[in-house]
């Protein structure tokens, strides 16, 4: 069972990259944001608030640290706590700014208000709609899939997670087993070399007489007179 929770460290390496990249952009992009005119207010960068604090960093920071767990992990259980801190993130930018609105009741807390008027080939009510999407719901969507695929892919034991448990357990490497034509690999050293299959004679001595002469040897059935 030990054996088969063991996991190649590229299991997770796409997944886990991209929870990198946007756990970093989540918690970046109300700051960096007003550089391109695409943030929630204040409209100014590296503006600090409690709401760019709790609504962006906070759960930013929990999908780049799951996406390095899940990236570099080689232990399942490591890795599914990893996607499920990386998921717990994503979720909470999706969620997070209804729920503060309900739990901190003195209006401490505010992710601001998007920036409205037209933007480019973008109307207002475009602006508004792909601002929310690309530094909150969006953000957290992708965060919560790629989250849920890395766990679902930690969660399956494939052939090639029980070929290495079986390799751990004997120390012997799985090449060296018949494939599946029944043929054995050419350049593979079984255990027991062909050396220990030879027998000398001092193994296995002729039988001799019990009076200490050896039997005469046989000529043949014996002939009465003609």
């Amino acid at each position: 069972m030990a054996g088969v929770m063991r996991i190649p460290r590229s299991r997770g390496g796409v997944s886990g990259i991209l929870l990198i990249l946007l756990g970093a952009w989540g918690g970046l992009a109300p700051f960096v944001g007003p550089y391109f005119s695409f943030a929630y207010t204040p409209d100014k960068a590296w503006a600090y608030t409690s709401g760019r604090l709790w609504l962006s960093v906070v759960p930013g920071a929990a999908a780049l640290l799951g996406g390095l767990l899940v990236t570099s992990a080689s232990h399942r259980a490591a890795a599914c706590v990893g996607a499920f801190v990386a998921a717990l993130g994503g979720a909470w930018f999706i969620v997070g700014i209804p729920v503060i609105r309900l739990a901190v009741k003195n209006g401490s807390i505010t992710p601001g208000v998007p920036l409205a008027g037209p933007l480019g080939p973008l109307s207002s009510t475009s602006r508004v709609l792909v601002e929310g999407l690309g530094i909150f719901t969006g953000t957290g969507t992708l965060i919560l899939f790629f989250a849920a695929l890395a766990l679902g892919r930690f969660s399956v034991v494939g052939v090639r997670d029980a070929a290495l448990a079986e390799e751990m357990l004997t120390a012997v490497p799985t090449d060296a087993y018949p494939d599946a034509a029944g043929q054995a690999p050419e350049d593979v050293s079984y255990p027991f070399p062909a050396e220990q299959a030879k027998t000398s004679p001092e193994q296995f001595p002729t039988t001799t007489s019990p009076f200490g002469r050896t039997p005469p040897p046989d000529t043949g059935p014996l002939r009465g007179p003609s």
